[in-house]
């Protein structure tokens, strides 16, 4: 079965006007499930991280100033988020639906969480949208409850994955590879294990040629015994943030072709959303849409 984690404080409210959508969060379970492609048992509501496994990757310092609000002007205006009590437990619950859907990946092969993807944030400081970096708890978390040995994250968002390049940057056991817009935010970005950038306007096809030259042998070479998967939809030609060219179509054919490969390898793989700021939501909605139908299609 496939399961995805939600839960209604993945909607946490923000000011009106806040380019962040978080809408996106409620509208895409109720799309699934209008259209049939999961029920309600396909969810599940994650609780709050045991802080245990933040400070397993996360500066204990930081941890300690941003779960009691005292993080400065500076690094909060980072991180693009107004600062509240609601917001630091959203994302700690955040970081569990990572954790959980890794383990329902070791299950059923494949698992989701409906928010999730927050690859700006460092090891002692936020970024971009994200203040805790979830696919790197749930790494550290697979690690060590001696679940994974080896972990591929291939982050297929528009921005490059600088905090999780950055939390593995001298750890063999987790390969970091990014493809991403060259030009787009951050300015200054951190090296990944393997780095592919492309030029403003990269459409379907030399994105694709380069995703399918890359990622088999990836998968050959490091050899993963599990893979998360950043399937962030910023890279649509209609995204305000994006500044690459795929289409919806072009999107979804890169979805699939991570979920066929990691289906075809019996390398379990668990899902975080990352960013999509199109101008209309509805092409948000659609662009991850797909990419739950497809695992329901590859995978069961």
């Amino acid at each position: 079965m496939l399961k995805i984690a939600w839960s209604e404080i993945y909607a946490h409210p923000l000011p009106e006007n806040h380019r962040f959508p978080m809408e996106k969060y409620n509208l895409l379970p109720e799309q699934l499930m209008y259209e049939g492609t999961i029920t309600p048992e396909n969810l599940f509501a994650p609780v709050p991280l045991e802080e245990k496994y933040i400070i397993n990757t996360h500066d204990t310092e930081y941890w300690y100033r941003l779960k009691n609000q005292q993080l400065n002007r500076s690094e909060i205006r980072k991180t693009g988020f107004p600062m509240s009590k609601q917001l630091v437990q959203r994302e700690i619950t955040i970081m569990q639906g990572t954790v959980q859907a890794a383990l329902y990946a070791l299950e059923f092969g494949v698992a989701f969480n409906i928010a999730g993807g927050t690859h700006h944030a460092f090891t002692n400081r936020g970024e971009g949208f994200c203040l805790l970096n979830d696919i790197a708890v749930a790494a550290n978390y697979l690690r060590e409850e001696q679940l994974a040995k080896q972990i591929l994250v291939v982050d297929l968002d528009v921005h490059q994955g600088n905090g999780t390049a950055q939390i593995f940057q001298d750890d063999p056991g987790v390969f970091t590879f990014s493809m991403h817009g060259a030009k787009n935010y951050p300015m200054h970005k951190e090296q990944s294990d393997l780095d592919i950038a492309f030029p403003d306007g990269t459409d379907d096809a030399t994105y694709l040629e380069k995703l399918r030259e890359v990622l088999p042998r990836l998968l050959n070479e490091v050899a993963p015994d599990f893979i998360f998967f950043q399937s962030g939809v910023d890279v649509l030609v209609s995204d305000k943030l994006g500044r690459l060219g795929l289409s919806i179509d072009g999107c979804r054919e890169r979805d699939q072709i991570v979920l066929e490969l990691c289906h075809q390898h019996k390398i379990p793989v668990a899902l975080s959303m990352g960013g999509g700021y199109s101008e209309k939501i509805a092409h948000i909605v659609e662009a991850h849409a797909n990419t739950y139908r497809l695992a329901q299609k590859i995978f069961f």
